[in-house]
């Protein structure tokens, strides 16, 4: 019965840790072998950050990223698609910064450098989750947690990653392999929108949306993440 479970590697968010999957780790190993990739936090280039997931990767995977995590999995389908069984796209976007966001990105790597990392990360918590959930303690502490063990160094890291990534709105029709693209309704920072972009052009490709749902879906609405990827990862191919 192991043998048929699919090899999934779980790719984070920015600021975001193994943590961030851990719902699913544990609600969905009856259904998949899982591992959850740290690479994200060690690299400043997003093919970096794809190539040492490969190399580490088995031969053949099940592949889900959420948010900055959706962009190294958009990386990996460019570089090895022969060896992505599936695909799982939450919280994200296909598109690159503007010019505006790649601003605000320089300018939270400059804070960071000069001290202000946790006043950073404090605002952040605020754009994660969705309104109604900023007085859960328990979420918002474990969301404050992960991005102190990712650290000003690692979040310094991931930010050049990110305002370094290329579009990958024109890779979307390559994308051949069953694909989840899921979202919260109350996602501010990429909003429905952009998971209609992506459902539209990679064919075939199942739209989710979590309702009362900010970014951190796996967070917010686990029970809700976890059908919608069970049923992706048990579809037959």
């Amino acid at each position: 019965m192991n043998a048929a479970k699919p090899s999934l590697i779980l790719v984070p968010g920015l600021l975001c840790t193994e943590a961030l999957w851990r719902a699913q780790v544990d609600g969905l190993a009856d259904v998949a072998r899982i591992s959850v990739t740290a690479e994200h936090t060690r690299h400043t280039d997003i093919g970096a950050i794809a190539v040492s997931i490969l190399a580490a990767a088995p031969e053949r995977f099940a592949l889900a990223g959420l948010s900055f995590g959706g962009y190294v999995a958009f990386e990996i389908m460019r570089r090895a698609p022969h060896r992505v069984e599936r695909l799982a796209l939450l919280n994200t976007t296909a598109r690159a910064d503007s010019d505006e966001r790649r601003k605000l990105r320089r300018n939270y790597i400059k804070q960071a450098q000069i001290g202000r990392f946790l006043g950073i990360t404090n605002r952040l918590v605020a754009q994660f989750v969705h309104p109604d959930r900023l007085a859960d303690e328990a979420l918002t502490d474990a969301v404050k947690g992960m991005a102190q063990d990712v650290g000003r160094e690692g979040f310094i890291r991931q930010q050049t990653a990110i305002i370094g990534r290329p579009d990958s709105r024109r890779d979307l029709p390559d994308i051949a392999c069953p694909t989840l693209v899921l979202v919260g309704r109350q996602d501010t920072l990429t909003p429905l929108a952009r998971h209609e972009e992506i459902q539209a052009a990679i064919s075939g490709a199942h739209l989710s949306v979590i309702e009362d749902c900010g970014h951190l879906s796996t967070m917010e609405r686990p029970d809700e993440v976890n059908r919608a990827m069970r049923d992706w990862l048990t579809q037959e191919i």
